[in-house]
């Protein structure tokens, strides 16, 4: 497949994200380690065929730092609960394979979403369908539907504080009506689980004449 023609420009946020990525990969954040980044990203970027990622042109520092909070937080938590969990249960502990709708088809918002559940200890990405934009989250101590619905609950809450950090307009718009209406966005538990039910309307009645 021949790559289309970009600008360097437009590949440069996608570039720079790389090069940070290759050091979190590394556990080194150095200056040279990211050059090294920088490097390979850019002969990845511009040889091989990916898709550009364009910025939503806004950026709330607030919102960013709610979710930085929230992030080290969970860290810090989740390595304490994997921990006793590995001394309590050890092999006998279920684990769980949750499939989480985003909200956004953004291809920046999916990666930043998916990378900040998988940093959590005791979760991790195993697969992203971009088509459908859902997320397949191995998550540890899931022992029954309850469990894992709070942990699809948590993670859309990840994902709509990314949104209203740096998220596009739209997506933006749908967080904010949810924040409204109170409720989160995706299917109920009941529609997940009858995937082939037809929707069920009101009776109507007999037009006049």
């Amino acid at each position: 497949m021949r790559r289309p023609k970009t600008p360097l420009m437009l590949d440069l946020p996608l570039i720079l994200f790389l090069g940070v990525f290759w050091m979190a990969v590394w556990q080194s954040f150095e200056i040279g380690t990211f050059l090294i980044g920088l490097v390979y990203a850019t002969i990845l970027v511009r040889v091989f065929y990916l898709p550009p990622l364009r910025g939503t042109g806004r950026v709330n520092l607030f919102w960013g730092a709610v979710f930085l909070v929230r992030f080290l937080s969970k860290m810090v938590l989740a390595s304490f609960q994997v921990s006793w969990l590995a001394v309590v249960k050890g092999p006998r502990i279920r684990n769980s394979i949750i499939a989480i709708q985003l909200r956004s088809h953004d291809d920046l918002m999916i990666t930043l979403t998916g990378h900040a559940l998988a940093l959590v200890p005791g979760s991790l990405v195993i697969d992203v369908d971009r088509t459908t934009a859902t997320l397949y989250l191995h998550a540890l101590n899931v022992t029954d539907d309850h469990a894992a619905e709070r942990i699809r609950q948590d993670a859309l809450r990840t994902e709509a504080l990314l949104i209203r950090t740096a998220g596009s307009r739209s997506d933006l718009a749908v967080v904010k009506a949810e924040t409204r209406l109170g409720r989160v966005a995706g299917l109920s538990k009941t529609q997940r689980d009858t995937p082939f039910a037809a929707p069920t309307s009101e009776p109507r009645g007999e037009e006049t004449q």
